[in-house]
């Protein structure tokens, strides 16, 4: 079947749900992911002149690299499926687009001695981590990462994160958060392996998938900056209580200091600085435009993203109030009430009832009482 994205037509298997199938996946759901790519892509470029450099590290239908080659980037595209290679070769070709298509694990492309990538895009289906490596060892400016393994992030599945992501994450009622910053502890780590910075300029938890856009600084000075950036939270699943502790050696408190439970738990090392830059977010949003179907929603999302507080991690009103037994307020007269006990507080992208505060658990309560 054909399908039109942006200013390109590409030819893609027809799919059966949303489960992977033999053929050649493609993923209608992802669109806003792609969307985003093009506009981030443009406005790195902006930023960053001399990328040029493009790499999908696993094309499947070539979507993302046709994409990216319409709007003038030096394409290269790499897959493991003879049938994803043909297929992308084909839409190149379609659309009179040139690049490079290898039949090879990505990891052999960044490992070529003679190939450097200014941004390179990993979009697997599941896990990033084994591409990562390669990724920052051997891309100039910017890594691109989708991770759709949130179970194993957010804690669900808590020994598959700590033995994918070396991390321990915490199933709680800010999962969504806890993973991309699990996410980003983990790349972060990977990264200054190779006396290099991986600092989040956008990221974003759409649609059961955690997507970041990492600016790279080489040198161990900014690599070991960014290791400082890590830490470690502690919850208790008692009170809703939870801090944050910069460092790699975690040392959690005996007792919650809130209501003095000896339940608190620890996650991490977790990313604990911002998850974005809201300058290049606002860059972001100058850079979608009318071909793209899901610009409107990208623009709410980015603009929600724009106001969030740089506090980790997010409450849930609805967990909070249902913890208090009593009915839910709006959420604007929330915040405004948080304000006006004199507290910060945002509201998030993660869903309609999270918000981000510089208050306590208790000091939510008193404002709200």
């Amino acid at each position: 079947m054909e399908v039109t994205e942006g200013s390109v037509t590409i030819e893609v298997p027809e799919q059966s749900g949303d489960k992977r199938t033999e053929a050649v996946f493609f993923n209608p759901d992802q669109q806003l992911n792609r969307d985003l790519t093009i506009a981030t892509l443009r406005a790195y470029r902006d930023r960053e002149p001399r990328a040029e450099s493009y790499f999908d590290a696993t094309a499947a239908s070539g979507i993302r690299g046709v994409r990216a080659a319409a709007d003038g980037w030096a394409v290269s595209m790499a897959d493991v499926d003879p049938e994803a290679v043909d297929l992308s070769r084909k839409n190149l070709t379609r659309n009179d687009l040139e690049g490079t298509v290898h039949y090879q694990n990505a990891n052999a492309v960044l490992h070529d001695a003679e190939t450097v990538f200014d941004v390179t895009d990993l979009d697997p289906f599941g896990s990033p981590i084994p591409f990562a490596d390669a990724a920052f060892a051997n891309t100039r400016d910017l890594v691109a990462v989708t991770a759709t393994d949130t179970a194993p992030l957010c804690g669900a599945q808590c020994a598959s994160g700590k033995r994918r992501y070396s991390a321990v994450p915490r199933n709680t009622e800010y999962h969504p958060e806890m993973g991309l910053r699990v996410l980003l502890s983990a790349l972060a780590r990977t990264a200054a392996r190779y006396d290099v910075a991986a600092t989040p300029i956008l990221s974003h938890v759409s649609d059961h998938y955690v997507r970041t856009y990492l600016d790279l600084s080489h040198g161990a000075t900014d690599a070991n900056a960014s290791i400082d950036a890590l830490g470690h939270v502690y919850h208790c699943p008692e009170c809703l209580h939870r801090e944050a502790d910069p460092g790699l050696t975690a040392d959690p408190p005996g007792e919650c200091p809130v209501c003095g439970s000896d339940q608190v738990v620890t996650a991490g090392p977790v990313w604990l600085e911002q998850t974005h830059d809201p300058g290049f977010v606002a860059a972001v949003r100058e850079e979608l435009d009318a071909s793209m179907a899901t610009a409107d929603r990208a623009d709410r999302l980015l603009e929600r993203l724009a106001g969030e507080l740089d506090v980790p991690m997010h409450f849930d009103q609805h967990r909070l109030y249902k913890r208090w037994s009593e009915p839910a307020i709006a959420m604007d007269e929330f915040i405004d009430a948080l304000a006006d006990a004199g507290f910060e507080a945002s509201r998030t992208h993660y869903s309609g009832t999270t918000f981000k505060t510089t208050a306590r658990v208790d000091e939510i309560r008193s404002a709200m009482a």
